[in-house]
């Protein structure tokens, strides 16, 4: 195993202008990190879509990173979906992370629409008839909260598989333990593809807890403890933040973890002190990285 891991950054479009134009500052300082690809995700229903793809645009144009664009197929037709994804083929998007979605708005319990693709799966088996995309599908260390049970969540996942994806990224967990129980189900469950850990810096304590009360996450007693009373305090929440990362992942890297992917939340400070931490400070990190180490987003569910 490499010393180095291979690194991966996830963002999200911003609302407004001034949230474009800091974005674009976090990317011209995460880029010389040379990681193997950043993800663009959109919103529940597909909203924001259309600054995702100006996003997702731009990266192709100025070869700074690669971009994997995000993909859903709530409120979509199967028809609607496959020339979106004829589009970016041609537009040079070679990466897609294809994802169920959340409904619009997250009201409701996700209803396939009556003429698309009916979960993440078929979108799979879609998207490889269309193009040669690499696909990157989301995995839930935790089971997705729509998901009855971990053994039918695990079950969805191979059919993922089963119909074309080249490699899975987790939702963001917050304990290593977690992401290895999960790493021994799938593989008694005869899944051998790489499954990538998501790893989410706290930025934010508190918006991490609605973040993981949303996504099903647990959140151990020791790490509220760690970051009680911060939130308040940037500069040593930072500090505690990129430490508990870099233990985080070096705890992984010791189980033979060697690709992370990172939730920057459209920032780069905790992200390159992570990268720089781990050794993955771009001379090495990304540059001859194989490419099927490509979830689920942060925003923007899927199963």
């Amino acid at each position: 195993m490499s010393t180095v891991p291979t690194i991966s950054f996830e963002i999200f479009p911003p609302k407004s202008e001034k949230g474009e134009a800091s974005l674009w500052q976090a990317l011209d300082r995460l880029a010389p990190l040379n990681p193997a690809y950043v993800s663009v995700t959109y919103g529940a229903g597909g909203t924001s879509r259309d600054t995702s793809e100006k996003i997702v645009r731009r990266l192709l144009n100025d070869g700074t990173m690669v971009p994997a664009a995000h993909l859903t197929c709530v409120a979509a037709s199967r028809a609607d979906t496959d020339r979106l994804a004829s589009r970016w083929w041609e537009m040079g998007v070679r990466r897609i992370v294809a994802l169920r979605g959340d409904m619009p708005n997250m009201e409701g319990t996700y209803r396939p629409h009556a003429e698309g693709y009916l979960n993440a799966a078929d979108l799979v088996g879609g998207l490889k008839r269309n193009a040669d995309f690499h696909v990157a599908v989301a995995a839930y260390p935790e089971k997705h909260p729509d998901s009855p049970t971990v053994e039918a969540d695990i079950d969805n996942l191979k059919r993922k598989f089963d119909n074309g994806a080249d490699v899975a990224i987790t939702q963001f967990f917050f304990d290593p333990a977690c992401y290895l129980r999960f790493r021994d189900r799938i593989a008694a469950a005869g899944i051998s593809a790489p499954v990538i850990p998501g790893i989410l810096p706290i930025s934010n304590f508190a918006r991490a807890r609605d973040f993981a009360g949303r996504c099903g996450a647990s959140i151990p007693t020791w790490l509220a403890e760690r970051f009680e009373g911060l939130d308040g305090d940037s500069s040593v929440r930072d500090m505690v933040a990129t430490a508990t990362a870099v233990e985080f992942c070096q705890a992984l890297m010791e189980e033979g973890v060697d690709a992370f992917h990172v939730y920057t939340m459209n920032r780069a400070p905790l992200s390159i002190a992570l990268c720089r931490a781990l050794g993955a400070n771009g001379a090495t990190a990304g540059a001859s990285a194989d490419p099927s180490p490509l979830p689920r987003a942060a925003a923007g569910g899927a199963a």
